[in-house]
């Protein structure tokens, strides 16, 4: 029988038991028996990997050469455990494939969300390939058992978290005898994500970027879907009565699949606008990560219709819900902008526009590469607000800057659309528009207190449009060391068409736009404001170094590749250039009409104190 010492004891034994068990949801074991725990959840996983579940699966063999397997070091051994560990916690599959002209992109769902964020992450990654004649020959079920298959592996070129739930990693093409079913495999282990068996082959297709669903978000009752390969008209509405989205519902996991159909409300461009389903009407949190996709009926010979499923890589992503960036009342003034590789260029046009006066930033990465998510990150930190959308689709500003329309409609009463070489300058020249301004020249939120105003007194007017200057290279043979504003001061004598700032809740339901001015609701009209008041400075023929760059990828969809023979008389092309990125003669002596330095005098009066250290050029050299 116990003493009353020992009972004692055993009740605080018991205590401190019941309270570790139910209070703190971890159970503290001792070294050893982690160790135990670990190597037996470590033998299942080998196991699991080891046993085949099918005997007549193909389950491809990664041949690996004698000498590089005597290579490997401690450290590979020691990230190769890292791995194994993060994989094993967070498994990755391969959802999508989208074959773009330069490269494929791999839509990806698991994996730990801060881990997923880490720079080394494309450093772990390989991309592998197949050939040709093992898919078909697998597809015709001529393998049976293990098979061994040479692989092809390539370097990833990019990773980056797309939609917060997702990863999208960027592979090179593949050569020609091999196809473009891609898969990838973690640098240190022979191991590949989604080994190719029956439910690979016949599910895991690669979708064609010329025609595909390729992103969706919510507005209200109606789902808002953007589509590739519609191939309806520029700038004008269309009949939406052909279209209809399909919205799969249901448990995976449960197999209890089920398709919604509603239709289609309007469309125009690149975006089509559907109601939700009444099951998530109000529910947008049920309705994040929908897979959504669309059905067209085009008009095809004697009349006859015929509908079709679009192939689909669209889950319903809102990112509000997950949205960090709370506020009371909306911001005043907002900027949206799509960027590829501004690096170097980006945080000197945001100092610049927060001094205006811009109070959020939604920048639309379209898969740069030289490290602008790093400063859009610092500048983050350094709190102008900014929030950085990875938006991995190429050609599509129209439709970037529809859904960055949507994106910032709750947070936002203006929002200007416009690029990184584009730069407000309020010169405030004429006496005759006192009701725009209060002093006679441009002072700090100058540019968000011209907004309010409009906003307080015209208020059926829902955009404001100001013209822009085009400058050249003035002259210039590499970079300005002191940034564009006052590198560059020569520029054409007239305007060249006219950039905007919207408010986002009077924009028309196609949210149709093009040339960065959008389509308003019935009752809402437009204002141009003089050039005395307020112009845009665009930089837009730069050092030949900086200019080419534009040959490799323009972001519009409706403006032609410079290499390709097509609309050469158009604006859009530079005139005396041909398809070629080959530098004119005299460039950096072209496209100079007037000598325009009002911008530059002003940074350097006004500004360059309060910029010493934070730009690429210091105070005393200006």
């Amino acid at each position: 029988m116990d003493s009353p010492d020992q009972r004692r004891k055993r009740k605080r034994f018991f205590s401190r038991q019941s309270y570790t068990s139910f209070s703190v949801p971890v159970c503290f074991l001792s070294v050893r028996s982690s160790i135990l725990c670990l190597s037996f959840l470590t033998f299942l996983y080998l196991l699991s990997n080891m046993v085949p579940s099918d005997s007549s699966a193909f389950r491809p063999v990664l041949v690996v050469s004698g000498l590089s397997l005597l290579s490997s070091s401690s450290s590979r051994n020691t990230a190769k455990s890292a791995q194994d560990f993060r994989s094993f916690l967070f498994p990755l599959k391969i959802e999508n494939r989208v074959l773009f002209p330069d490269h494929i992109s791999l839509l990806l769902s698991g994996g730990e969300r801060d881990w997923l964020k880490e720079k080394n992450v494309a450093d772990e990654l390989e991309c592998v390939y197949y050939s040709k004649n093992v898919v078909q020959r697998y597809r015709k079920g001529s393998f049976g058992g293990k098979n061994k298959v040479v692989l092809t592996k390539q370097k990833v070129l990019s990773v980056d978290v797309y939609e917060e739930f997702r990863l999208v990693v960027r592979c090179p093409l593949p050569s020609v005898d091999y196809s473009a079913v891609v898969n990838l495999m973690w640098r240190y282990k022979i191991e590949i994500l989604g080994e190719i068996n029956e439910f690979w082959v016949k599910n895991q297709t690669v979708n064609s970027w010329e025609n595909v669903v390729y992103a969706a978000t919510v507005d209200g009752d109606s789902a808002v879907v953007f589509v590739k390969g519609l191939n309806l008209r520029p700038d004008r509405e269309s009949h939406s009565s052909q279209f209809s989205c399909h919205f799969r519902l249901g448990k995976w996991e449960r197999n209890e699949m089920f398709t919604i159909t509603t239709k289609a409300l309007s469309a125009a461009q690149e975006v089509l606008r559907c109601s939700l389903p009444i099951s998530l009407k109000g529910n947008h949190d049920k309705a994040q990560g929908v897979r959504v996709t669309v059905g067209a009926t085009p008009r095809l010979h004697g009349g006859a219709y015929e509908r079709a499923l679009m192939p689909s890589v669209a889950n319903i992503f809102i990112s509000g819900l997950v949205s960090k960036k709370r506020i009371k009342g909306k911001y005043e003034l907002c900027v949206c902008t799509m960027v590829w590789n501004q690096a170097s260029t980006i945080r000197e046009w945001i100092l610049y526009h927060a001094w205006l006066g811009v109070e959020r930033w939604f920048i639309y990465d379209n898969d740069s590469d030289d490290k602008t998510d790093e400063v859009i990150r610092e500048l983050d930190q350094e709190n102008y607000n900014l929030t950085r959308h990875v938006w991995p689709w190429i050609k599509t500003q129209e439709a970037g800057f529809s859904h960055c329309a949507l994106t910032a409609k709750d947070e936002c009463r203006w929002v200007s659309f416009m690029d990184v070489d584009e730069y407000f300058y309020l010169p405030f020249t004429s006496p005759g528009h006192q009701r725009f301004r209060t002093v006679g020249h441009a002072t700090q939120n100058s540019l968000r207190n011209l907004v309010a105003n409009i906003s307080s007194s015209l208020k059926t007017v829902a955009e404001i449009r100001t013209s822009c200057h085009s400058f050249g290279p003035s002259g210039l043979n590499s970079p300005p060391s002191k940034g564009v504003m006052v590198g560059y001061t020569c520029r054409l004598q007239s305007p060249e068409r006219h950039k905007s700032i919207v408010r986002p809740d009077a924009l028309h339901i196609t949210l149709l736009n093009v040339v960065h001015h959008f389509h308003l609701k019935k009752g809402f009209k437009y204002l141009n404001l003089p050039q005395s008041t307020v112009v845009i400075n665009h930089y837009k023929y730069q050092v030949w170094e900086v200019f080419r760059t534009k040959f490799h990828r323009r972001v519009a969809t409706y403006v032609a590749d410079w290499q390709q023979n097509q609309n050469e008389g158009s604006r859009d092309r530079v005139p005396g250039l041909g398809t070629e990125a080959i530098e004119p003669p005299n460039w950096s002596k072209k496209f100079c009409e007037v000598w325009d330095s009002g911008l530059r005098d002003f940074v350097m009066a006004t500004m360059a104190d309060l910029w010493s250290g934070l730009l690429p050029w210091e105070t005393h050299s200006l």
